[in-house]
């Protein structure tokens, strides 16, 4: 199977730059992975779609503010970081631009002074940086403070409220990128899930920049996937072997939650209590081993997120969904609407 398989025409004027309000008033498509029939609601209508006895597993990580902006202390000379994942201690590696600014041993000064920076190591294969940081503070509470949202470079508009690229259920932090099917549910819509009688268990994984790199070779099979970090917890992994006891759908909320739980089933051979890293790459032809439906977003050309959504629907499925969506304006990406694939 051929990479450019996966493309598909998407008009710029459906990339969302600007998340909907409220945050459940996304349009939502149901596909029928079995006949690939397709209605259009709303995210709101999910409730209504869903039974007695399923579970929705949730992704809880937390996104970093992780973009900053450091002043080189000999020259003055401003880089852009970006913080992609904690090594060890206080070292980081970070994407820089301009790179040629940060060569090993210069020190960076950030939010006059609240963050300070050196680099002690530059990755040869990819050009990332490790930056030794040293703070007063915890290190999150300055990010917090200084740090900005790392938005996707199809985002052009300015976020308005940092909590917009978060979920509502968001509480370990470690990602460099949202995972964004949560992204649609309140609070009060998950309350109306649970009077349903529905299981609600949450996973951790921390989402990497990987996740917006391009597939660069023409063989799907020969693609090198990118790891994360992952936790299945004890009291998920009892409420999914629960579920599927009593008949009920394990739904995955996201293909990041996905990916948790079919690396757990994969090396265990069941759900259970695990925590680890994952470089799972999920293509048409792969076997799954726990989800019954998924809730996504639209994913971009060629990605390996559209990879993944046609191995569990079926690939002649996604892509006529896909071309439907353009063609019924549907928004796109991370701010945009979503699919019910079930």
């Amino acid at each position: 199977m051929k990479t450019s398989d996966f493309f598909y025409d998407l008009p710029e004027e459906l990339i969302a730059q600007t998340p909907v309000e409220p945050r459940n008033s996304s349009r939502l498509m149901i596909l029928d992975k079995n006949n690939g029939d397709i209605q259009h609601k709303i995210f709101s209508d999910l409730t209504d779609c869903l039974k007695e006895n399923d579970c929705l597993v949730l992704n809880d990580t937390r996104v970093i503010p992780a973009r900053i902006f450091g002043v080189k202390k000999e020259t003055g000379a401003v880089v852009e970081f970006l913080l992609v994942a904690q090594k060890e201690n206080d070292v980081w590696e970070c994407l820089c631009k301009p790179g040629k600014r940060a060569k090993i041993g210069t020190r960076f000064s950030f939010g006059e002074g609240k963050l300070i920076g050196e680099i002690v190591d530059i990755n040869e294969e990819d050009g990332n940086r490790f930056v030794k940081f040293s703070c007063e503070d915890n290190i999150f509470s300055v990010l917090d403070e200084i740090g900005s949202m790392p938005l996707p470079p199809y985002i052009k508009e300015k976020l308005k409220d940092k909590e917009r690229y978060q979920t509502v259920y968001s509480k370990e932090l470690g990602s460099a990128a949202a995972p964004t099917a949560g992204l649609h549910f309140t609070p009060e819509m998950l309350d109306e899930i649970r009077k349903k009688g529905v299981k609600i268990a949450y996973v951790t994984l921390h989402v990497g920049l990987g996740t917006f790199r391009p597939v660069k070779v023409d063989d799907v099979t020969k693609h090198n996937m990118h790891t994360e970090h992952y936790i299945m917890p004890q009291e998920t992994a009892d409420i999914i072997n629960e579920t599927k006891e009593k008949g009920g759908r394990v739904i995955s909320v996201g293909t990041t939650s996905c990916r948790t739980l079919e690396s757990v089933a994969a090396k265990n051979g069941c759900i259970c209590k695990d925590e680890g890293d994952t470089s799972i790459f999920i293509y048409p032809g792969f076997e799954f081993k726990c989800i019954d439906a998924l809730i996504t977003n639209f994913h971009l050309p060629e990605s390996t997120l559209i990879m993944l959504v046609s191995a569990f629907a079926g690939f002649d499925n996604v892509m006529n969904a896909y071309d439907t969506a353009v063609k019924e304006k549907y928004r796109f990406f991370s701010f945009g609407d979503s699919m019910f694939i079930c």
